[in-house]
């Protein structure tokens, strides 16, 4: 009867100090990584399980979560895309690496071992903080001094001016600044631009 308790009072320990626990696996709860940098998640597991391939999965739900890395069995690293997985046998480790991370890349993933019948599995939110301005950013952004419209109606900026990447920045006359604007020729009015 004890033993029950036990593993119980162990679990609530564990969850106390940010780590999720799946009996023979654990892994932290949560993990942040800067937007554009990349981050690592450590997950744990028991003796046993150091031959079995640990996979790395994306998705909300256990049976609706997509692999997005797994291990060949040995120390080997594997890496698809963005994202790499490498096994520490010795240590009963195995660290999962995201580059390049993006806003998008923010949701609930899963450190896992792939064995007969269901796989263990522990959740980790992974949260992706967003990129500071740098100061380069900021002294690169786009400033207009003097527009024209083209036969479109786009606003065509002087040389110089220019959209992240290079391409042209394109502006339309922001209507509610001033409905007398003129629809061709040189003028200063407030724009609305993409971006």
């Amino acid at each position: 009867m004890w033993l029950p308790q036990l593993h119980l009072m162990r679990v609530i320990s564990a969850k106390s100090q940010g780590y999720s626990i799946a009996t023979d696996i654990s892994g932290p709860m949560t993990v942040n990584g800067p937007e554009r940098g990349s981050l690592m998640v450590q997950c744990v597991y028991n003796s046993g399980w150091e031959t079995y391939l640990k996979w790395w999965c994306r998705g909300a739900t256990w049976h609706g979560c997509k692999i997005l890395v797994k291990t060949t069995g040995s120390e080997q690293e594997v890496k698809r895309d963005r994202v790499s997985i490498k096994d520490n046998q010795k240590n009963h480790t195995f660290t999962v690496t995201m580059e390049d991370l993006m806003q998008t890349d923010a949701d609930t993933y899963w450190c896992g071992i792939e064995r007969t019948g269901t796989d263990l599995g522990v959740t980790v939110q992974v949260i992706i903080d967003p990129a500071p301005v740098t100061p380069e950013e900021t002294s690169n952004s786009p400033t207009l001094t003097g527009h024209h419209l083209d036969k479109s109606g786009w606003d065509v900026p002087r040389a110089g001016t220019a959209a992240p990447g290079g391409r042209p920045l394109l502006c339309r006359p922001d209507p509610a600044a001033d409905h007398n604007l003129p629809t061709k020729g040189y003028h200063e009015a407030l724009l609305l631009c993409p971006g």
